[in-house]
C-alpha cells in the first residue's frame, strides 16, 4: 500500500480471491518503513543498561522492559501471520484495522501485571537478542511474500502489505513511548509518513501540514492533548483524538 492508497482506502474490501497469479514480492515503501522501523528500536533497546530498562514510558505504568515483551509479542503474531495463508476476501485493510481495535483502557492493570510479570522473568539481554532476531525474521519473510497475498491474524484477513503498514505504524508510534525517558532519538520519517497518513484517512482529511509528523503522531494516538489553536484547527473532529491507540 503506498501513502496515497491509504487516503484512498476501500473501507469494506470486496476484491474476492480470484484472478491473476499473484506477483512476486517487491521492495516497497512499506517494507521498508518496517525495516526502518524495527531497525531503530533494536538499536535502541540493544544500547541500554539494565536499569535503563526499568524507565517509564509514555504508556501509563508501562516501563522500558514491559514496552519491549509488548512489542515482541507483535513481531511473534507477524510472523505468525505472514506463515497463515488465508481465503479471501479481505476484511480489514492498514486503515480499518484500527478501527475495529478493542478499547486500551484497562482499569483493573490485568495487561499491566500481565506483561510486568513476563518482563521481570526475561533476563534483559536475551530479552533484546530475541526482539531483534525475530523482527529480522519478520522483515525478511514479508520481503518474499507477495504484497497482495492474503494472511489472517487476530481473526482477520488482510493483504501482507496493509499488514506490513500496521506494522510499521504500530511500532514507530510506541518508538514514540519508547524513547520518552531515554534521550534516545525517535521515529525516522518514513514509518512516521505512514502514522501521519493512517490518522489523515481516519480522520477523513489531512491534517494540517505545517503539524511536524512526530506531532501529529501524538496528538492522533492520544499521546498528547492538543493545544488550543491545534483543536480549533481539528475542528468538532478533536472530540474523536484517540483515532488509534
Amino acid at each position: 500500500m503506498t501513502t496515497a492508497r491509504l487516503v484512498q482506502h476501500r473501507t469494506t474490501p470486496t476484491r474476492p480471491n480470484i484472478g491473476p497469479p499473484l506477483t512476486a514480492a517487491l521492495p516497497s515503501p512499506e517494507l521498508a518503513a518496517l525495516r526502518i522501523a524495527y531497525s531503530d528500536i533494536a538499536t535502541i533497546v540493544a544500547s541500554i543498561e539494565e536499569e535503563d530498562s526499568w524507565l517509564p514510558t509514555r504508556c501509563t505504568g508501562w516501563v522500558v522492559r514491559d514496552l519491549l515483551v509488548h512489542l515482541l509479542g507483535d513481531v511473534q503474531r507477524a510472523l505468525v501471520a505472514l506463515a497463515t495463508p488465508a481465503v479471501g476476501p479481505p476484511d480489514r485493510d492498514a486503515v480499518t484495522w484500527w478501527t475495529g481495535a478493542e478499547p486500551t483502557d484497562d482499569p483493573d492493570f490485568r495487561e499491566l501485571r500481565s506483561l510486568r510479570t513476563i518482563a521481570s522473568a526475561w533476563n534483559l539481554e536475551d530479552l533484546v537478542r530475541t526482539f531483534v532476531e525475530t523482527t529480522r525474521a519478520v522483515v525478511t519473510l514479508a520481503g518474499r511474500t507477495p504484497p497482495e497475498a492474503l494472511v489472517a491474524t487476530q481473526g482477520h484477513v488482510l493483504q501482507v502489505v496493509d499488514l506490513v503498514t500496521t506494522l510499521a505504524v504500530k511500532a514507530a508510534v510506541h518508538h514514540l513511548d519508547l524513547v520518552v525517558e531515554l534521550r534516545r532519538p525517535g521515529p525516522r520519517p518514513e514509518p512516521l509518513a505512514l502514522v501521519r497518513c493512517t490518522l489523515d484517512a481516519l480522520l477523513g482529511h489531512p491534517a494540517p501540514q505545517d503539524w511536524p509528523d512526530e506531532r501529529w503522531a501524538l496528538l492522533g494516538t492520544g499521546r498528547v492533548p492538543p493545544g488550543g489553536g491545534e483543536r480549533r484547527a481539528l475542528g468538532p473532529a478533536a472530540a474523536r483524538l484517540p483515532l488509534l491507540g
